[in-house]
């Protein structure tokens, strides 16, 4: 006859240590979290790390490694919870037995990172205690419930993430400005969260604009701003030319703000994307006072866009750079340094297609970068000649021909035309829905409502576009105006200040035909 003998265990389950040996204390870590800096909350984390460090002190079979804590941040991933990731790897480096936390929630609201960081520690024979729940990973239940409550945690950081967006976003949809940080060139954060002018910054901003509209770059302007010695937003000495784009791209120096230019797309990274249209966006006109009037700002996007077509014509490397042309194959030129590192040494500028066809090369002569400057000096001194009858010229085109008010009014008739069409198409779909009506009529009259519809849509949009032109070339005129105005003697050396601020660009047809055009569209040989 069988007989079966049972061998008593020897060692515990959860911890492997033998039994029938004096057990040494449990280490013992607790650790706190709170995911807001606020008073309350910090409170609640105070009161967190006192308890726990009672607690354990209190129990005869334990004995304190440390609290381990993290404030103000989500609970939603562990990357970022430098307490957290600390007492992990005191864990699995074999320095902590149990790790007793409030909740499931506390611990984390990410599903994964929970179970991952739990089996981990188990692997290790490393307990976590669950207070608010009363879960003991060791416990046979334990896995189970917590796979439910870190559920129902990651549940709720989904949901409070949700509230979180609909309130940002009727926020939005209200006009409701809040600017999420502190350094912001030309501005400071006024009480209410809005945009509140920096009078020393603005002259920095506007001085910015002016060189773009003067015909320097943005690499060209981030050297000039490092020369004279200005400060980023951010204090720093160097700049780059995406800073000076971003500043001469934002719509807040026109004082409107756009919203919702990023979004969080998953709650649990909360890693901010880049809005192409995934969600609405919402534009605030006179949300805060203006540092560039929106006529100058809307210049320098056109002129913006014009060099982007044009790029290789503006890499911003000398002074000439993109704005001496070929008037025989087109082409640029460009400066080509001779006799490096002698005293023979000179730059001068010759035609880049000049060797582009072996066997038609272009036959324009170089120009010494000397000779390109005295020349523009002899041109500007005509232009000076003749400036009573430039800025006469000049100021009737922008009072007369560069005058919309008359295209406003008929824009303002096409729109009024616009919704009373919408009107009568919304009267017409109620009748049809509401009572017995010939189709075919019915859809005749849709037609027709329509058609008229697109086309007071195409007279709009045509009328908006001339509007925006002649405004465009009104302000760079008006500009133009400003700085020739100011040029009341002969000129006697080169000035980069007024090739950038007057000149757009020199032909050259030989050394003895250099043409120069002005940017009102004067042409000058010199």
């Amino acid at each position: 006859m069988r007989a079966v003998r049972v061998i008593p265990a020897t060692r515990d389950l959860s911890t492997g240590q033998q039994t029938n040996h004096f057990t040494p204390k449990r280490r013992v870590a607790g650790y706190a979290r709170v995911s807001t800096d606020s008073e309350d909350q910090y409170a609640s984390y105070e009161a967190q790390v006192d308890y726990y460090t009672t607690m354990i002190k209190a129990n005869a079979e334990w004995e304190l490694v440390g609290i381990y804590t993290d404030e103000g941040i989500s609970g939603t991933s562990t990357n970022r919870r430098e307490g957290f990731n600390r007492m992990i790897a005191d864990a699995l480096a074999g320095k902590i037995d149990l790790i007793v936390t409030k909740s499931v929630s506390r611990f984390a609201r990410n599903t994964v990172d929970s179970l991952q960081t739990i089996r981990k520690l188990k692997e290790h024979k490393v307990e976590v205690y669950f207070e608010k729940e009363s879960i003991k990973t060791f416990d046979s239940k334990g896995e189970l419930l917590i796979t439910i409550m870190s559920s129902l945690a990651q549940e709720e950081s989904r949901s409070i993430s949700e509230n979180v967006k609909w309130g940002r976003r009727k926020r939005f949809a209200d006009g409701q400005v809040t600017v999420p940080f502190t350094r912001f060139l030309g501005y400071d954060k006024g009480p209410d969260g809005n945009l509140v002018v920096n009078p020393e910054q603005a002259k920095l901003v506007r001085h910015i604009f002016s060189l773009f509209l003067q015909g320097l770059t943005f690499h060209g302007i981030a050297k000039r701003l490092e020369s004279e010695g200005h400060k980023t937003g951010t204090g720093n000495s160097a700049w780059h030319a995406s800073a000076v784009k971003h500043i001469l791209t934002n719509v807040k120096y026109k004082g409107d703000a756009l919203l919702q230019k990023y979004y969080i797309a998953d709650f649990l990274t909360k890693k901010p994307v880049v809005n192409k249209g995934e969600i609405p966006q919402y534009y605030v006109e006179k949300n805060h006072e203006a540092i560039i009037t929106p006529e100058v700002f809307d210049l320098v996007q056109k002129e913006i866009e014009y060099r982007a077509q044009h790029v290789e014509t503006r890499n911003g490397t000398h002074v000439f750079s993109g704005r001496i042309r070929c008037g025989v194959c087109g082409g640029l030129f460009g400066p080509k340094v001779w006799h490096s590192g002698s005293k023979y040494r000179k730059v001068v500028w010759q035609c880049n297609e000049k060797y582009a066809d072996r066997h038609n090369k272009c036959t324009v002569p170089h120009l010494s970068e000397e000779l390109i400057k005295n020349l523009f000096v002899k041109a500007m001194n005509k232009f000076v000649s003749q400036k009573e009858g430039i800025i006469k010229t000049f100021e009737d085109i922008r009072d007369t021909v560069l005058d919309s008010s008359e295209d406003e009014e008929k824009l303002k008739d096409l729109e009024q035309d616009r919704m009373q069409i919408i009107g009568k198409l919304e009267q017409l779909t109620t009748v049809n829905a509401s009572a017995a009506m010939d189709q075919d009529v019915y859809q005749s009259r849709y037609n027709q409502l329509s058609d008229r519809y697109h086309e007071v849509e195409s007279q709009m949009s045509a009328l908006n576009d001339a509007i925006q032109d002649r405004q465009y070339r009104k302000t760079k005129t008006e500009l133009f105006l400003k700085a020739f105005q100011k040029q009341e003697e002969v000129v006697t050396g080169f000035s980069e200040h007024l090739w950038h601020s007057l000149a757009d660009h020199a032909e050259v047809h030989g050394k003895e035909d250099v043409r120069f055009t002005f940017r009102n569209g004067v042409e000058i040989q010199a």
